[in-house]
């Protein structure tokens, strides 16, 4: 598609209309408008964000909405509140009065890009903010661009990617939290004066204590499939701050980018420095919608393969942990290929030489096979993998070494150290990061996964881990006057490795591990497939951490595996079709060894495996629904996708509380056809009996509006009872036809 530009004055953008409509731009997607006031020569200034406008309503905006609040604040002059961007100059002065100059538009594939030029008025310092309004997805990214012309550097002290106003109100904000092995925990509350601060400061991994979005909604406590809500999503694999301000004006202030803390920022003469995209939704079909924005976005614009179907996996880390073998790994193979699966992962253990890796204290950067391990070497393993019928897949933690390793002997000057200072190590007592900033570690690290591939192209899958974060503040690499751009620096260097391993390797698979769920994040997922949700694979945890990772990020994207019971990090013990209804509500997967399960427990497995392969379609590539919320502690959390023709739909249902004498609430149904006609298919049953509407037929109408009743028990043998219960139903569609059978 030929690219049209063309620069636009403002003074004759609307027309022949009003002076107000001249100095106005409306930045659309399909059914979202943001509106600014940009007349050249003053400042450009936010006036709506919201439901998209009509021409009228476009014409008007200026006599509903005050339009007195900067697009982006700059500190300096008229600076009593929080700002976006704070500067010093070389001469010392710490002041910035930016004023429009320009407004380019351009229209590239499925999107429009609008670029805001600013100018200081009396320093040469350039702020171009800069609008991309998709319109496949209602999703705007925004960021800025900053340069100058001044003789010596710039200091950035302040410089997030965006601002944006939220009305005052009844308005609440839902976030997540955790820790390792508890991540994507959801928090919602109301917004209240004061600061509110959502940040990050690991270095390496940005989203294990927290993570970079949020949603607001605007019009009291959150509800799932109707209301208002505004959604941000920051796309940076680094240390972030969000910030919410809500001082005494009308107006929650919401600030987003990069963490500055320890991060000073000198910007050279002529040197362009780029923020993170901030990602911006808006829906009045309550949080749901909005995750249904985000997921249409990450699918087609965010997520490396994001149209592809995820294959169905074995992993080997819980079946043997580093107790990695040739014959070991031949047997998992064969059995993953004996329950239809599609793809086997060996975990961490297989590499070292001179360091065989036994444990986690030895032996990362020397990335050369154990013949010990493996005599026939990654070669035998793929040739094993291809004739049960399988793919091969490997996993490595190429940002990371261990003192106790060759690399570490040849390059002690390769990694992030404090000099003067003893080295603090991290995991395992011998772990420290790599310094990504220097260019020869990130030929290295390239070279990794560029010698794999090289030597074994039928590599089908990698897992990247990074199992800690900079412990020690330093670089080598950097010069002394540079040292506060190390965390920047450390980004910046690992998106140029990823660039480069997809634009050699575009459709191998990469999951994002970082001891669990650090790196669930946009920043890194335009160069990896999906990401490992947490190192716990408890169930019952599981539906509360997928719940609240699934308000930014689709099922595709989340891994979810089938683990043993008793749970190796909760040690509580699960019932295996309740293990196996909560991993197929994303990318299926099993962490397990299937030698020790039962003859009956691999059947139920192969029995899920293929029924999932049926349902993957609407699960991985579908709209979700979320339904009742575990948070809501009503003892039952239920969702459901459908797809986008609405003709197929998947239900679930977990019991997350278990009583005597239960009362339940009747889960309604969202997302179908009110029109359309389904019959109702259970799948991975285990009850003597099917459920009494197995095989009936209910119109879209009436199951959201009243859903079904869901047994809380399910009628098993009396030895198989247990007090765990979970469901999942198919919905087809049917023709009239059929209906009147």
């Amino acid at each position: 598609m030929n690219v049209i530009r063309k620069i636009i004055f403002l003074t004759t953008l609307c027309g022949v209309v009003s002076g107000l409509c001249a100095q106005n731009i409306s930045i659309s997607t399909t059914k979202t408008s943001l509106v600014l006031s940009a007349p050249v020569g003053e400042e450009l200034k936010y006036i709506y964000y919201g439901s998209k406008l009509s021409e009228a309503d476009f014409r008007a905006i200026n006599s509903a909405e005050k339009g007195n609040l900067s697009a982006y604040p700059v500190y300096g002059l008229n600076c009593p509140s929080e700002t976006a961007l704070a500067v010093q100059h070389s001469d010392g002065s710490m002041a910035l009065q930016l004023e429009v100059v320009n407004v380019e538009t351009s229209r590239q594939k499925d999107a429009d890009l609008t670029i805001i030029s600013l100018k200081d008025k009396v320093y040469p310092f350039y702020v171009k903010v800069c609008y991309k309004a998709y319109q496949d997805v209602d999703i705007i990214e925004t960021w800025t661009e900053l340069s100058h012309q001044e003789k010596k550097n710039v200091t950035l002290n302040q410089f997030a990617s965006a601002y944006l106003p939220i009305r005052r109100g009844n308005v609440w904000l839902s976030h997540l939290y955790g820790a390792w092995a508890n991540e994507g925990r959801l928090l919602q509350e109301p917004l209240e004066p004061g600061m509110k601060v959502i940040k990050n400061r690991d270095g390496v991994r940005n989203s294990h204590t927290a993570h970079a979005e949020v949603m607001f909604s605007l019009d009291g406590q959150p509800v799932e499939n109707s209301g208002r809500v505004i959604g941000a999503a920051l796309c940076y694999s680094g240390n972030y701050k969000l910030r919410i301000d809500t001082d005494d004006s009308e107006y929650h202030h919401f600030y987003a980018g990069i963490n500055e803390d320890n991060s000073t920022y000198h910007l050279k003469p002529g040197e362009v420095f780029r923020t993170p995209e901030l990602a911006l939704t808006y829906s009045d079909e309550g949080l749901s919608g909005s995750s249904r924005n985000f997921h249409r976005w990450a699918r087609l614009h965010k997520l490396a393969n994001g149209t592809k179907l995820r294959k169905i996996l074995l992993n080997s880390w819980e079946g043997v942990y580093f107790k990695i073998n040739e014959t070991g790994m031949s047997q998992m193979m064969s059995d993953i290929a004996s329950l239809g699966g599609e793809l086997f992962v060996m975990d961490d253990g297989w590499f070292g030489d001179k360091y065989p890796r036994r444990t986690d204290r030895s032996s990362l950067g020397d990335w050369v096979v154990d013949k010990e391990k493996l005599p026939s070497g990654i070669g035998g393993l793929i040739d094993e993998a291809k004739k049960q019928g399988i793919k091969f897949g490997i996993w490595i933690e190429p940002e990371m070494v261990n003192t106790t390793s060759e690399l570490y002997e040849k390059h002690p000057d390769w990694v992030i150290r404090a000099p003067g200072y003893e080295l603090v190590a991290g995991r395992g007592g011998t772990q420290v990061v790599l310094d990504l900033s220097n260019p020869k570690v990130q030929d290295f690290i390239f070279g990794i996964v560029d010698n794999l591939m090289t030597k074994h192209p039928e590599i089908d899958y990698i897992k990247w881990d990074a199992n800690m974060p900079i412990m020690n503040h330093g670089s080598g690499y950097l010069g002394k006057g540079e040292q506060s751009h190390l965390y920047i620096a450390y980004h910046r260097g690992f998106e140029s490795i990823c660039k480069r391993i997809r634009s050699k390797y575009p459709d191998l698979t990469i999951q994002a591990c970082a001891q669990g769920g650090g790196r669930a994040n946009y920043g890194v997922l335009p160069y990896f497939d999906e990401f490992w949700v947490s190192d716990n694979t408890d169930a019952l945890q599981r539906v509360y951490m997928q719940w609240g990772t699934s308000y930014f990020f689709p099922a595709m994207a989340m891994a979810s595996h089938i683990s043993a019971t008793p749970n190796h990090q909760t040690f509580r013990t699960i019932p295996l079709k309740f293990r196996i209804d909560v991993a197929m509500s994303g990318r299926l997967g099993m962490e397990i060894q299937p030698k020790d399960m039962t003859g009956e427990e691999k059947e139920l497995c192969r029995k899920a495996i293929a029924e999932y392969k049926e349902i993957r379609p609407v699960v991985q590539l579908g709209d979700i629904y979320r339904l009742v919320s575990p948070y809501d502690k009503l003892g039952v959390a239920s969702l459901m996708y459908t797809s986008p023709e609405k003709d197929k739909a998947v239900f679930y249902w977990w019991k997350t509380e278990h009583f005597r004498n239960q009362h339940l609430p009747r889960v309604k149904m969202a997302g179908l056809n009110p029109q359309g006609n389904y019959r109702i298919r259970e799948l991975n049953r285990i009850d003597n009996q099917p459920l009494i509407f197995e095989g009936q037929i209910f119109s879209g109408a009436y199951l959201m509006a009243n859903g079904l009743e869901i047994p809380y028990d399910h009628l098993v043998d009396r030895n198989k009872k247990s007090d765990y219960s979970s469901r999942i139903l198919y919905l087809m569609e049917v023709s009239v036809s059929d209906v009147n059978k």
